[in-house]
């Protein structure tokens, strides 16, 4: 059995979702893996999980610096989404730079355990892995 039965991905970046996918692939992460390129279009597929007996992610990897909605959008969204299992969620921002005031602001929302700097590397995915045991 693999570590998460469902994980997202929330970025815009093309190459950055490229790269995870495989790594995900490569070290058997999860059973499902969700891609959106936008906020407005996770939160509609997401709203739809509950309705339809759907878990929601167990694991998201959310871009922060997206066209349409913020990551800090999207999340805000997001947890007022009415399911069983949205405590259990676990969201690891992921950037390509570190901003003072987003590392800041990270530690008022419960649900992000990390803040992970592009690209991520095996050894992220490990030390998540890691955390679930």
């Amino acid at each position: 059995m693999k570590p998460y039965s469902s994980v997202c991905i929330i970025d815009d970046d093309h190459i950055f979702i490229y790269g995870v996918k495989r790594l995900i692939e490569e070290t058997s992460f999860c059973d499902e893996l969700t891609v959106y390129r936008n906020g407005p279009d996770a939160l509609n597929e997401l709203k739809e999980r509950p309705k339809n007996n759907l878990d929601l992610p167990g694991i998201i990897f959310l871009d922060l610096n997206m066209p349409m909605m913020t990551g800090w959008e999207f999340l805000d969204e997001y947890l007022q989404i009415e399911a069983q299992n949205i405590s259990q969620t676990r969201v690891y921002i992921v950037s390509s730079s570190v901003d003072p005031k987003d590392l800041l602001k990270i530690k008022e929302y419960k649900v992000i355990r990390n803040y992970i700097l592009k690209p991520v590397r095996v050894d992220d995915l490990e030390k998540i892995i890691a955390e679930h045991s």
